[in-house]
């Protein structure tokens, strides 16, 4: 299958090295340089219009919420690629083209949670660990959290009346 990359950048594109790097590595990686868009994206769409696009997806050091619009898509991140300290691209594909998960790969995995001291005690890090948080106005918290055991994650989180939302990828 060729690639046909795609490299989402929401900021300006001029002077700026983390784009100019960017771009390098997914040509590196692909073998053909990727379109870019710079406007808002619809990965739900595009991936539908473009089942075997590769979406380069950047996240930056402060950035949260980036991954609440793959809850619930076909949108699944298969790759992590850091660019440099304050830029990683996520790679993401449609579920259709994407790996399956393989033994010790970190997992993305997406819940809403009470933030009470109960369940943090009993999700430590050999469980997994917090990617991201963003509170709600109705005093839960959306986390990402990365670990290598799906099945154990949702187990704790059952037991402390928190809620499972998903698994958006793996890398």
């Amino acid at each position: 299958m060729k690639a046909f990359p795609i490299l989402y950048w929401p900021h300006s594109t001029k002077g700026d090295n983390n784009y100019n790097l960017a771009r390098k590595v997914i040509n590196n990686t692909t073998g053909v340089m990727p379109d870019v868009i710079v406007d808002d994206i619809d990965l739900a769409q595009i991936l539908a219009d473009n089942p075997d696009a590769i979406v380069y997806f950047p996240v930056f050091c402060e950035s949260t919420g980036w991954w609440g619009e793959l809850l619930g898509g076909d949108a699944i991140i298969t790759d992590k690629m850091i660019i440099s300290p304050e830029c990683q691209l996520m790679v993401i594909k449609s579920g259709e083209n994407a790996p399956k998960h393989k033994n010790g790969q970190n997992q993305l995995l997406a819940a809403e949670i009470y933030p009470t001291s109960g369940f943090f005690k009993k999700m430590n890090s050999s469980v997994a660990t917090v990617a991201d948080m963003l509170a709600t106005d109705a005093g839960t918290i959306l986390a990402l959290f990365a670990g290598k055991n799906q099945s154990q994650f949702i187990k704790i989180l059952e037991s402390t009346g928190n809620s499972y939302l998903g698994c958006i990828g793996q890398y």
